[in-house]
C-alpha cells in the first residue's frame, strides 16, 4: 500500500534519533520496524510517498499514531523565531524529519533501563535477546519470523541466568524490579500518560534503578509527554554553549521534548561533519 505523508517525516532521522531500538534498515532503504507485537516494512519512494506492507485499516489503527502523524511538526517548528534563536532554527532545518514516536511505555521503560551506559549497537542486541527469550513469535508479511516485545509477566518469569544471557549486566536487577513493579501495580504506566511531566518523573524515579535521564526518556518517548526534556552529556554541552543565559523552557512549552530532539541530533551530526 502507498501512503502519503506530507508533514516532516524522515525514516533515517527517526532511526538515528536514539528513541527506538527495533528499527533495522535493509538493502534499498527499506526499514523493518518492530513495535510491541507489530511489524512494519516501510520504504520511501519519492516526495511524500511511502510504501508499507500493511492494510489501510492497520496503518490508520496503529501506525498513524505510532509515527505521531496527527501532529503538525511544521507548525511546531514555525513557533521559533529565527532571529531570536538562530541555533535552534538551524537545528530544526537540518533535522526536521524527526518525530517523537508514540511508543509503548512499558517497552520504553525496559529499553531505557537497558540503555544505561551502553552504546547503540549493544542496546539493540540486548533488546533483541530479551524479545527472543521471552516475547511471542510472529511472522511478518514476508513470512519472516520476529519476536514481539515481552509483557511484564514474561520478563518477571525470567531467571537471573536468562536475564544475564541478554547481556544486561548490572541492569538485570533493575529490569526484574521494573517488571515486578508494573505487575504489582505499584506503578501504573497507563495512568502516568495522563499525568503531567513532574508527576510522571517523580513516579518513575521512585523505581529501583531509574534515574532522572531514564525517567525523562520514558516520559517523552513512552508516555508521549512532549515537554519532557532528557539531559545527557550532549544536552549539557548544548545548554552550556548555546544558552549560557538559560534555555527558555517556559517560552517553548509544551514542545520542549521535540526541540530537544532537533538540538541533540544536530549537535551530533554537526560534530561528525
Amino acid at each position: 500500500m502507498i501512503v502519503s505523508i506530507k508533514d516532516d517525516f524522515s525514516l533515517a532521522g527517526i532511526a538515528d534519533s536514539g528513541q527506538c531500538f527495533r528499527w533495522k534498515k535493509t538493502d534499498g532503504g527499506l526499514y523493518r520496524i518492530i513495535a510491541g507485537e507489530y511489524c512494519l516494512n516501510i520504504q520511501h519512494l519519492q516526495d511524500d510517498q511511502y510504501e508499507v506492507d500493511c492494510t489501510e485499516a492497520d496503518f490508520d489503527g496503529y501506525w498513524l499514531d505510532y509515527f505521531d502523524l496527527r501532529e503538525n511538526y511544521g507548525r511546531i517548528r514555525a513557533r521559533i523565531d529565527q532571529e531570536l534563536d538562530p541555533f535552534l532554527s538551524e537545528a530544526m532545518e537540518h533535522e526536521k524529519g524527526i518525530r517523537i514516536l508514540k511508543q509503548d511505555p512499558w517497552e520504553m521503560l525496559i529499553t531505557f533501563i537497558i540503555s544505561q551506559n551502553k552504546n547503540i549497537p549493544a542496546i539493540h542486541r540486548s533488546v533483541e535477546l530479551l524479545a527472543e527469550r521471552s516475547g511471542r513469535k510472529f511472522l511478518d508479511s514476508k513470512g519472516q519470523e520476529y519476536y514481539g516485545f515481552p509483557d511484564p509477566a514474561a520478563v518477571a518469569a525470567l531467571s537471573d541466568e536468562a536475564l544475564s544471557d541478554c547481556k544486561l549486566g548490572y541492569r538485570c536487577k533493575y529490569v526484574n524490579a521494573a517488571a515486578e513493579a508494573v505487575m504489582s501495580g505499584s506503578i501504573n504506566l497507563e495512568q502516568l500518560k495522563e499525568a503531567d511531566e513532574e508527576t510522571a518523573i517523580s513516579a518513575l524515579t521512585g523505581m529501583f534503578g531509574v534515574g532522572t535521564k531514564v525517567a525523562n526518556c520514558v516520559s517523552l518517548f513512552g508516555l508521549h509527554h512532549k515537554n519532557a526534556f532528557p539531559i545527557d552529556v550532549w544536552m549539557k554541552r548544548i545548554l552550556s554553549e548555546q544558552y549560557p543565559e538559560g534555555y527558555p523552557f517556559d517560552q517553548y512549552s509544551p514542545y520542549n521534548g521535540i526541540y530537544q530532539q532537533y538540538m541533540f541530533a544536530w549537535y551530533r551530526h554537526r560534530d561528525e561533519m
